[in-house]
């Protein structure tokens, strides 16, 4: 599936991308939005390493939008409340005032006093380095956790004893796979239940993890499953004890293990990630100590007030609020000279290559006494963690990260929208509203958390699925189990925006409606945008034109089911109170398709029938008024019929129909290495060329180039047999890919592979010197008209004009041959 993403920004931060300039007065096409979706989704496609998705998630961070940090704790003590659904503005007053005698050393619960907090605090802010920050913090955290336990609150639910959830130290490498790569991560310490906390502890001791068999059962319940049979044991040989067996169990991990280093953390059970920061490396000043007692107050802005990108390379004098920089979007030059490869820095430097023999992992953090340039700033470092967490589970609606900078902590919240920021706290002399958070966050079930709750894990044969069932009026119960540990997954790595996810799928409801269907059944989950018309709408338009026309029929996925949720993702940014709350609102999909095969395993003359196949049924139906606006690699596929290959146009979730009004919110349309050149343009990605049918004619020609020149035989080529320039297509911002295509085609014998046979290379020599004399053209009557010398062309396409261009390739000698001649002879 194609990847999209997209940000707005409030006033203090960089202004949305497809906000009209120049005298604009209407958005002609949706613009490309500068995230990380526009890669992500293509990982195994495109060949990428994660680490280059870097700066994408850069992007995705510097659009971040912005609250106060009493509105986001008000929120979040809301999720917390008992009734969730229902305002309760005074809920963080009365918090503050219930958590005063944790603050002041008045409370105890199960041998721990509150008063370690103010000890292990004034550890906290002596002179030292970066890790001299994570034993005291996580002490701290530890023992409020359990004082926080004993505080009522009215409204308030209880502690969730199904999370029980501890702050452990992390700093240690932590894995996850991403299709073809894999990613390394070190959090400095995250947030998790305390069972999965104990579990590589218990390992290294040769415990009970790992030897746990069972079918379909949660993780987590099984845990606690295994611990109340264990504390019944436990309870017989020893009456005398003073404490539950989840108590001793706490207070033995808080004093041996809750500081030191797990190995092997999994990203599935990662509540949030806590990453530290030094002002100052190596500082010999110390931080204001905590004060001797505390009392509810109004928040004092901190300095900076919100965190921007690239603040602590800055120096160390801090902005005031007022004074605090504004962040700017990466600029597409900078992305591309980072060169986003396993060995070098996302914020520019060498544009060596990656070699064949260099790592797929990330590059493990290096030591954090300095701010080497090679690690990216903290903000975007969180990021990536962000981005672990979502991939780690299915439909995951939201996650919360923590950044920490010496005695001020911002709490950062993303989803599929976009991301958001609180302002500081200062959780050393403002320690009330450090511990409402603990005590909202200590009361947050999982699905609070951000996990979906309608797709349950379970255990399938060893290997780790989720079940989702639900009532449908026609078929009763629909139950699916996505096989989400299958090797041909494709997941989504990055923040936001569409967030697609195809997993192999079955189902016995399914089966018995459409038969045992030949290549299977996938499920696409994704984030839909909750303005634009549904998939699932033009899916049915689709159907209806490919009942008149055979160019259609058979090369359209057939949806064989689908499920739209209710929640959307602006629910809490009106409850912050951020600006243009609906603006890009999106609410999650699943559909039920069909399995295809991806074109990219063609090649020769079975690839180009293949895909013409896609441009007639292309074709059709932007003649029919469904407009598809996302012609990627992707989103071309094929199946066996009758001993021959049946071309599929696929994936519609960002396609319109033409009486649609019009782009809106931020979704963009295309994926930026395929798109058309005009679209590329600084105008295109400000919304002021109407996206056209010869735009996504083109697209169809990148491509052939870029499955013909990167892939041989059906399988991506090795780094180093790739015409290089190709991956950057990938990497780069939307303007600056423009501009190396436009390399391509004046030079295009530069990118000749060695595996690519004559009549191949020929076909695309044809195809993009039509497109080369187009473009010039194109450009010419543009020069043209800003002199007054001609009239400036009229962005419409009339159904000739439309015949003509497809025409234009079609005349091309190669094309000819290639059409005439027999499969075996083109290959």
């Amino acid at each position: 599936m194609s990847p999209a993403g997209e940000t707005a920004g409030t006033s203090s931060t960089p202004p949305r991308a497809n906000v009209p300039a120049h005298g604009a007065s209407t958005i002609e096409s949706t613009p490309n939005s500068r995230g990380t979706a526009v890669v992500s989704e293509n990982i195994g496609l495109v060949g990428l390493n994660v680490k280059e998705v870097r700066p994408w998630i850069r992007r995705d961070i510097e659009q971040a939008k912005q609250c106060k940090a009493d509105a986001m704790l008000q929120a979040l003590l809301q999720r917390a409340s008992c009734a969730p659904e229902t305002k309760q503005p005074e809920l963080l007053q009365k918090c503050l005032k219930a958590v005063l005698p944790v603050c002041n050393g008045q409370v105890s619960a199960g041998g721990i006093h509150s008063s370690g907090i103010e000890t292990v605090l004034k550890k906290y802010v002596r002179p030292g380095t970066e890790p001299d920050f994570y034993a005291p913090f996580i002490e701290a955290t530890n023992i409020a956790l359990v004082c926080l336990e004993e505080i009522e609150v009215d409204g308030m639910r209880a502690p969730a004893a199904a999370v029980d959830m501890i702050c452990q130290q992390n700093d240690m490498p932590m894995h996850q796979n991403h299709q073809t790569v894999k990613s390394t991560r070190k959090p400095d310490g995250v947030l998790l239940p305390l069972n999965s906390a104990c579990a590589p502890f218990e390992d290294e001791k040769g415990g009970k993890k790992g030897k746990r068999k069972g079918k379909r059962k949660d993780d987590v319940k099984d845990d606690r499953k295994d611990d109340k049979k264990d504390d019944k044991k436990d309870d017989k040989k020893d009456d005398k004890k003073d404490y539950t067996r989840r108590d001793t169990k706490r207070r033995a991990h808080m004093d041996t293990n809750a500081t030191a280093k797990p190995k092997n953390l999994p990203w599935k059970d990662v509540l949030a990630c806590i990453e530290f920061k030094r002002k100052t490396p190596g500082r010999t000043k110390g931080i204001n100590p905590p004060p001797s007692s505390y009392t509810v107050k109004d928040c004092v802005p901190t300095k900076p007030e919100y965190l921007p990108v690239d603040h602590l390379k800055a120096g160390d004098q801090a902005p005031g609020p007022s004074q605090a920089p504004a962040t700017q979007p990466a600029s597409d030059a900078a992305l591309v000279s980072s060169r986003l490869t396993a060995a070098q820095p996302s914020n520019g430097g060498s544009s060596s290559k990656r070699k064949a023999g260099d790592s797929l992992e990330s590059v493990a953090k290096k030591p954090k006494i300095t701010l080497d340039s090679d690690e990216p700033d903290v903000t975007v470092q969180t990021g990536t963690y962000a981005a672990e967490m979502f991939a780690a589970n299915v439909a995951v609606n939201h996650s919360i990260n923590l950044i920490v900078v010496d005695d001020v902590m911002w709490i950062w919240y993303y989803d599929r929208q976009g991301i958001i920021q609180c302002s500081g706290i200062n959780f050393i002399q403002d320690l009330p509203r450090f511990m409402v958070l603990l005590f909202a966050l200590q009361r947050f079930e999982l699905e609070d958390w951000g996990r979906n709750k309608d797709f349950l894990p379970v255990q399938v044969e060893g290997k780790r699925c989720h079940e989702f069932k639900i009532k449908d009026e026609e078929l009763g119960e629909v139950d699916l189990l996505l096989h989400t540990s299958h090797d041909e997954r494709v997941t989504h790595y990055g923040l936001q925006g569409r967030a697609t996810n195809v997993i192999p799928v079955t189902s016995e409801a399914l089966a018995k409606k459409y038969g045992n269907l030949q290549d299977g059944m996938v499920a696409k989950v994704f984030w839909g945008e909750a303005s634009r018309i549904s998939e699932p709408e033009i899916l049915e338009k689709v159907k209806e034109i490919a009942k008149v026309y055979d160019c259609v029929k058979g090369h359209v996925p057939e949806l064989l089911w689908h499920h739209t949720f209710t929640t959307l993702t602006s629910t809490m940014r009106e409850a912050l109170g951020v600006s243009e709350p609906t603006k890009g609102s999106r609410v999650l999909y699943i559909l039920v398709f069909r399995k295809f095969h991806p074109i990219t395993k063609l090649h020769g003359k079975e690839l180009f029938d293949v895909w013409y196949q896609c441009i007639l049924c292309h074709l059709t139906l932007w003649k029919e008024g469904v407009l598809h606006r996302d012609v990627s690699p992707g989103n071309l596929m094929w199946y066996w019929k009758d001993g021959k290959r049946v071309g599929v146009l696929n994936d519609y979730d960002l396609s319109s129909l033409a009486g649609d009004p019009g782009p809106r919110g931020n979704e963009r349309t295309g994926t930026v290495p395929f798109m058309a050149l005009e679209l590329l343009s600084a105008e295109g990605q400000r919304g002021e060329v109407k996206h056209l049918y010869r735009h996504d004619l083109e697209s169809f020609m990148w491509c052939f180039a870029w499955i013909s020149l990167r892939y041989e035989n059906g399988a991506l080529l090795p780094v180093e047999s790739r015409p290089g320039r190709l991956d950057d297509w990938a990497t780069s911002g939307a303007v600056t890919c423009g501009m190396l295509k436009l390399h391509f085609l004046n030079n295009l014998k530069e990118y000749r592979s060695p595996h690519i046979k004559p009549l191949m290379w020929r076909f695309l020599v044809g195809c993009f010197d039509v497109l080369d004399t187009y473009t010039f053209n194109r450009r010419k009557e543009e020069l043209l008209s800003t002199a007054g010398e001609e009239e400036p062309t009229i962005s419409e396409e009339s159904e000739s004009d439309i015949d003509g261009f497809l025409q234009s390739f079609k005349n091309t000698k190669a094309w000819v041959a290639l059409s005439q001649l027999p499969r075996e002879l083109a290959q």
